[in-house]
């Protein structure tokens, strides 16, 4: 043993050694560090974040900038010093690329206005709309793009490279009315409604359009030859574009509406599922270049209303505000891009490209809305008069669309001259037209929105007339638009409900079933509080006990708006509600109803019986002698002389009737109209009725209490009026 501790010595002391020297050499644990580098991304993410909401917020508490400028802007000038800081220090500035837009800023925004898109005057003016969209964005792109052609071949222009499906294609890409920029101008001077609908739904139909131009051209700059096979695949490709769009949406929209039944036990991830949804409409879409915007318009038209059938009222509220919040925030971001690129892009500058632009894109713009706006009012009911085809004009802005499209280019000299014109036609639409819109507006005392929301009476009486108007042209037998909606609100009330809302609401009226849930969730509320006593059965039979002590002070629930905007929108759907017949009429075959018929015998039959009930007491001289019997009647002469006759005129008495009061002989009474029934002869004699005195006063009593009152009791004769 010990032999081996002694070999083991030195090795111990070897190692002792070592560390002791390691201690000595050893570095101090780091208090405070910095490593910017592993959280630079999202931290400056979050920054970009946070400087946009604070440029939203200072705008919006400085009203003398808000009334002038509008909020577009001014986030655009921001982005401009933004971007001149960041070039200044020598660091890189960030560009709005196409990914970054397309995939991240642009979703939110389309989906907050597909969601919240007012249907009714969207889809009254959808013929409008789509004019407007495909016909107008096609001749703003071949005016622009051809005139542009011609401009390129001027000797003293320097711009002989510049072939004409180039400049299809660059008039392909600044010819498409931008959905953000409409939004952010348009919400601030609150324009009418017709307008508002006008033009942003152009801006977000004409989505296909633009890009199946886009790819369209751009295919064909690399092509040798052009032929009309490829003009004919192009049209194809813009219903495939279009409608696919929109089927994919509509697919996730009801995919989202049928998950949303289920959820009654998780109400947290509600909310959840209609972002997501929607986000993968968009992404679906875009994988198969279809149009990205179509599809989440159709996602978020097709799934609110199962959704918020289903969804509880807190999950509703997060929906709402979230969209809100994230759309601000996506355009908010997209403006201060817009200027940081600006600064930061490369620029080809080229005064003659550049001027001619501005100029084409508005005189294009005005000729296409005149040259339209004539033929659709030949079959529009209410006419886009001049002043409504100025501000449509007008309000053509372009934006970040245009841009990010521009960014996509291949050709480096094309794509820099072609991005400095598209940047220079979105500063002139967005500062110049959208500064001046206000006044001009106002100049011309164009119709606004109305602050004020329409009464209850109001939407009922409008949901009573498409009723009345759909059942009119059933009968007519056309079928409009207000047949084509009947005919869908019955297919989705008698099986598409059934399989998207749960339980018990797909069937019964709102009303009743949001009555219902307030009636139990109070009851609930007064259990757990211990008040049992004033649950609304047991006060409403035990009103007439008197209570033992003082009544206690009841409180009154408040309604928040949101809750009073679901009680109005249930008053709305469910109010003008009559009973509905399930027949089908057609002008060529009208069959009869016996029940109809029936109650209509019935309810002619008591008129007519009414009718000559009041005929026969308030006409002297009778329709029809033979059916109706003489009457009685009295007449007053001076001296207080009365004489009675009959309404045939063959006989005529008179009697003086005796008064204890000479003030009597002003007042009146009835005489009993005795009826008599026409003998075999036809003639009818005049036969007295001779009542007692008690009868004779309670009928002058009654008939004084309905008429005039007549003397008092005191003064009255202790005979009858008449003997």
């Amino acid at each position: 043993m010990i032999i081996r501790l002694g070999r083991l010595t030195p090795g111990y002391f070897r190692l002792l050694q070592q560390t002791n020297s390691s201690t000595h050499h050893k570095k101090a644990f780091p208090v405070l560090s910095f490593n910017y580098e592993h959280v630079r991304q999202p931290f400056e993410i979050s920054l970009w974040i946070l400087l946009a909401l604070l440029m939203k917020l200072g705008f919006h508490i400085i009203p003398r900038v808000s009334n002038v400028v509008p909020e577009s802007c001014l986030l655009i000038v921001v982005g401009l010093l933004i971007g001149g800081i960041i070039k200044a220090i020598g660091e890189k500035a960030p560009m709005l690329d196409s990914k970054l837009f397309f995939l991240y800023l642009l979703p939110p925004i389309i989906l907050d206005a597909g969601y919240f898109l007012p249907i009714r005057p969207f889809t009254e003016n959808m013929g409008t709309i789509l004019v407007f969209a495909v016909v107008g964005t096609l001749w703003n792109t071949f005016f622009v793009g051809g005139m542009m052609y011609a401009v390129c071949q001027i000797e003293g222009a320097q711009l002989g490279g510049v072939d004409l499906l180039s400049c299809l294609l660059f008039g392909s890409i600044i010819s498409a009315v931008d959905p953000v920029a409409v939004l952010a101008v348009f919400e601030e001077i609150h324009i009418n409604e017709l307008l508002h609908i006008l033009v942003f739904g152009e801006s977000l139909l004409n989505d296909a359009v633009t890009v199946v131009l886009y790819h369209l051209f751009e295919e064909f700059s690399h092509a040798d030859t052009v032929t009309v096979g490829d003009a004919l695949l192009g049209v194809v490709c813009f219903f495939v574009v279009s409608l696919g769009g929109i089927m994919v949406g509509a697919i996730y929209g009801l995919l989202g509406a049928f998950t949303s039944r289920f959820t009654s036990h998780t109400r947290v991830i509600e909310p959840l599922f209609v972002f997501l949804y929607s986000y993968m409409a968009y992404l679906s879409a875009e994988v198969f270049h279809l149009s990205g915007i179509m599809s989440l318009i159709a996602c978020g038209v097709m799934m609110r209303p199962y959704v918020e059938a289903n969804i509880s009222h807190k999950s509703y509220t997060t929906v709402k505000y979230f969209m809100k919040m994230w759309s601000s925030v996506s355009e908010t971001l997209i403006f201060i891009f817009l200027g940081v690129s600006t600064v930061a892009g490369p620029h080809a500058w080229n005064w003659t490209f550049v001027i001619f632009t501005v100029i084409l894109c508005l005189v294009s713009r005005v000729l296409g809305v005149i040259g339209l706006t004539y033929v659709i009012n030949k079959f529009r009911i209410v006419k886009l008069t001049k002043k409504d085809q100025f501000i449509v004009a007008y309000g053509g802005l372009r934006g970040a669309i245009a841009f990010s499209l521009g960014f996509l280019l291949t050709n480096s000299q094309l794509k820099n001259m072609f991005l400095t014109a598209i940047i220079t036609v979105i500063f002139f639409t967005v500062f110049v037209q959208g500064m001046t819109i206000r006044p001009l507006v106002e100049l011309l005392a164009v119709k606004k929105k109305k602050e004020s929301k329409r009464s209850i009476n109001e939407e009922i009486h409008t949901q009573f007339l498409d009723h009345l108007l759909t059942g009119i042209e059933d009968i007519c037998g056309h079928y409009g638009h207000h047949h084509w909606k009947d005919k869908l609100n019955r297919f989705n009330k008698a099986y598409v409900k059934r399989w998207l809302i749960a339980g018990e609401r797909s069937t019964e009226p709102q009303l009743i079933s949001f009555y219902n849930k307030m009636e139990m969730k109070q009851a609930m509320m007064l259990v757990e509080s211990g008040s049992a006593a004033k649950l609304p059965a047991i006060v409403s039979s035990m009103q007439n006990i008197q209570p033992r002590g003082p009544a206690r002070p009841r409180a009154i629930p408040s309604i928040s708006k949101s809750r009073e905007q679901e009680i109005r929108k249930i008053l709305r759907a469910n109010l003008q509600k009559t009973r509905q017949r399930l027949r089908s009429y057609s002008r060529h075959d009208l069959l009869i109803d016996p029940f109809e018929d029936g109650l209509s015998e019935v309810r002619f039959r008591r008129q007519r019986v009414e009718m000559e009930r009041r005929m026969s007491h308030y006409l002297t001289v009778p329709a029809n002698r033979q059916e109706i019997p003489s009457v009685r009647k009295v007449c007053f002469e001076p001296e207080h002389q009365v004489y009675t006759y009959d309404t045939d005129g063959e006989s005529l008495r008179g009697r003086r009737a005796s008064h204890s009061h000479p003030s009597a002989s002003d007042a009146a009474g009835l005489v009993n109209e005795s009826t008599r029934r026409p003998d075999q002869s036809g003639a009818a004699e005049p036969r007295a009725k001779a009542p007692d005195d008690q009868e004779d006063q309670d009928q002058l009593t009654l008939s004084r209490c309905l008429s005039d009152p007549g003397p008092n009791k005191d003064e009255e004769g202790g005979g009858s009026f008449l003997s």
